[in-house]
């Protein structure tokens, strides 16, 4: 009855007068529904309320309001909205259900206490980067599962962490238990070591350069058009009064779009694992042709104008996952990156799914642009200590679903491998992947599969 000038007159007629009249405040409902008095049942149409879901939310929301900027902190698990995934799956559904009647989930009166309810939907104001969703990225982790993250992404801080620090905790999947292991994993960023090395060929990005030009294009609004795709409002009033007053009209009440500016973050997540260092195709090992495309790739992407960066990981066991920051988003891409670049060497094992946990939130959290992509170069071997075989590519398939049910694409890139097609698509899962021979043929495929990476995170925004 408190909020019923703000409702619908439907939803308001639905309040019993004679219950509201007990209470004049929240601590007085409180009160009443914590007394041992009897108190009569809500009607059905009002659903299901999940209060342990609803109490989450909201201390998840002040927690991130209150996060420093640009940090990536340690995750705040959910198990039970972690385990609302299907393995495999992107869950088409964003928020956790926190009615569960029909009539209250989907229908009139659920959608509107959800929009009153959640924390993640308020739409920021001020001035972020071009492109940006808001000034500030904030990530509900009630409903965003393992990454909860928060940044200025106008002001970000890129300060990685070093060997000795805490690291970043993440959860891993347990196929077998059909579980989470909350927050199992530790990943710290170290600094890459660098040798004396020549920088990167890269004459050949121009090839790459190509097929990426027209992705991740933002729209460009231009007012007052002939013909267009919209009404121009204002322009179409004007029209109107001029008419009115017997004038003539102009005729230019349109809006149209057109795709002009980059609105596109990469991040390329590189596999160093000791498997790489196995020969792949051409005479050449794994590692080193996954290097070269990365390199393509980044300078090809950078070119272009879109924020990239490059990150390297490597595993011994769940405490010690290693990222290296070879390029951080606002960094430039200069002879300094491609030494970095060129001093990793393959070693260790590889837990990929933690990898991908981590690259997706310093994605979400450093990106900066409404479009955002993970690009995954691997063998495809995802393997650990207690991390083989069916768990590991479980977990590396549930961190790609993770990611994607957030709005990021997500691509898998192997190249010179011979891992076969089946273990692949048991690691990669329904993510956008392709398995190539040799680095000169990414152009031939590095369009369509990033298109239909970019794709599917439209469409998953779309309906979050």
């Amino acid at each position: 009855m408190a909020n019923e000038d703000l409702l619908p007159g439907l939803v308001g007629g639905l309040a019993d007068h004679r219950v509201a009249a007990r209470s004049d405040s929240a601590a007085a409902s409180l009160a009443i529904a914590s007394g041992k008095d009897l108190v009569d049942e809500p009607p059905g149409v009002f659903g299901v309320l999940a209060p342990k879901k609803v109490l989450s939310a909201g201390r998840t929301g002040r927690q991130v309001d209150h996060e420093a900027a640009g940090h990536v902190p340690r995750n705040r698990d959910d198990k039970r909205a972690l385990e609302e995934l299907d393995d495999g799956e992107v869950d088409d559904t964003d928020d956790p259900d926190l009615f569960s009647s029909p009539v209250g989930g989907g229908g009139f009166i659920g959608k509107w206490l959800k929009k009153m309810l959640s924390s993640s939907r308020k739409t920021g104001s001020g001035d972020g980067p071009p492109g940006a969703d808001s000034p500030t990225h904030r990530v509900n982790s009630v409903r965003r599962g393992a990454n909860a993250v928060a940044s200025l992404a106008s002001a970000p801080s890129e300060s990685g962490a070093d060997a000795e620090s805490p690291g970043f905790s993440y959860p891993e999947w347990d196929v077998g238990r059909r579980a989470y292991r909350l927050g199992w994993c530790t990943v710290r960023e170290v600094p890459p070591s660098v040798k004396p090395a020549a920088a990167q060929d890269i004459d050949r990005v121009i090839g790459v350069r190509r097929p990426l030009a027209r992705l991740g294009m933002g729209l460009h609004r231009r007012h007052r058009q002939s013909q267009g795709d919209d009404i121009d409002i204002d322009a179409a009033v004007e029209a109107r009064v001029e008419v009115r007053a017997g004038s003539t009209p102009e005729e230019n009440v349109y809006l149209d779009s057109l795709r002009r500016r980059r609105d596109l973050s990469v991040l390329l997540l590189l596999d160093i694992s000791g498997s790489t260092a196995e020969a792949g195709s051409a005479g050449r090992t794994v590692h080193q042709q996954q290097r070269e495309v990365v390199a393509h790739l980044a300078v090809a992407l950078h070119d272009l104008g879109d924020r990239v960066a490059l990150y390297a990981y490597y595993s011994q066991g769940r405490k010690d996952v290693t990222v290296v920051p070879v390029k951080r988003f606002d960094e430039h891409l200069d002879a300094a990156v491609s030494r970095r670049l060129n001093s990793l060497e393959p070693a260790a094992y590889s837990r990929l799914g933690a990898a991908i946990r981590h690259g997706s939130a310093v994605l979400e959290a450093r990106g900066g642009t409404a479009r955002r992509l993970l690009v995954v170069l691997s063998d495809g071997l995802a393997y650990d200590h207690g991390y083989e075989r069916a768990y590991g590519a479980a977990d590396a398939r549930r961190a790609l679903t993770e990611a994607r049910r957030r709005g990021v694409g997500c691509v898998c890139l192997t190249v010179g491998a011979s891992t076969d097609t089946a273990a692949l698509r048991s690691v990669f899962g329904s993510a956008a992947h392709a398995m190539i021979g040799h680095p000169d043929q990414l152009a031939g495929v590095i369009g369509p599969i990033f298109r239909s990476a970019l794709r599917a995170a439209e469409v998953r925004r779309r309906v979050a």
